[in-house]
């Protein structure tokens, strides 16, 4: 039993170590500057970021389930999370925006560390509003710093595809590469550059929505709770999808989740009703 409840610090460590490791490959990447060299070591990188993503999903399931909640614990899951949701991805977006050459070193440094610092208070808010029950996990005032991270990162990987440098861009070896390929090469590139800009402007719009106070559902506490025959066939559809097309389908469900919680905000403030909801 004592093995078990060390588990969820386990799995809390080794999100921060693959963040870690993104970070690396981010340098390394960055040192290296050949396209094709540069592509495989940035994808790699966005992998352990989307990797990590599911650690932190498992460990606050893990420790609920073996009731090892820990203030120790809650405080160590915060630190990794600011290490990997919050600064290796905005560095990761740095290095592809200094890689292609899109807009101002400082400016792309400005957006990129304004995305972390909010990210950082975000986790701390977290900490201080949170508790270790089940039903306070289920939603989120603000955007989840894995969320954002997963949109980030997914946005940057559908860019580098598009361009031909990773991904189903890269060697053909999903069927995602044959639809890319249908595309005439001028305005698959010209996809690609807008997702690169829209990386830039994503950065800050992350940040503001990390820390408003846009609701957001618990996604993997949600998807692992689904009960029924339905809830499998999603299940089953969201693998095979994630198999033929893993980057597009992260791209999609990136941004889905993104307006999930967006959409009806927008909707409650053109309406008037935000201020309502909130004190309800």
């Amino acid at each position: 039993m004592r093995r078990a409840k060390s588990l969820p610090n386990l799995l809390t460590l080794g999100n921060a170590f693959l963040g870690l490791l993104a970070i690396s490959k981010a340098i390394d990447a960055l040192v290296l500057g050949t396209d094709a060299g540069f592509a495989a070591l940035f994808e790699t990188a966005c992998w352990f970021i989307l990797g990590a993503m599911l650690l932190d999903g498992l460990d606050g399931r893990v420790a609920r389930m073996t009731d090892s909640f820990s203030d120790l614990g809650a405080q160590l899951d915060s630190f990794a999370d600011a290490v990997t949701f919050g600064v290796a991805p905005a560095l990761l977006a740095k290095v592809m925006l200094e890689h292609h050459g899109i807009l101002h070193p400082r400016l792309n440094f400005f957006v990129a560390a304004l995305y972390s610092l909010m990210a950082i208070m975000r986790l701390a808010r977290f900490n201080v509003a949170s508790d270790h029950d089940e039903e306070s996990h289920r939603s989120f005032r603000g955007l989840p710093s894995p969320a954002a991270a997963g949109t980030l990162v997914a946005t940057m990987m559908m860019s580098q595809a598009l361009v031909g440098g990773s991904g189903e861009g890269a060697e053909r070896t999903t069927p995602m590469e044959h639809v890319l390929a249908l595309i005439p090469e001028t305005l698959r590139m010209s996809i690609g550059t807008g997702l690169q800009y829209l990386t830039f402007l994503l950065l800050p719009a992350l940040a503001l929505l990390m820390v408003s106070k846009v609701k957001y559902t618990h996604a993997f506490s949600r998807l692992m709770s689904a009960r029924g025959r339905w809830a499998m066939v999603r299940l089953v559809l969201l693998l095979l999808f994630l198999a033929l097309a893993p980057v597009l389908t992260l791209f999609i469900l990136g941004w889905v989740y993104l307006l999930t919680g967006l959409l009806p905000f927008l909707r409650q403030w053109r309406n008037g009703t935000l201020e309502r909801n909130e004190t309800a």
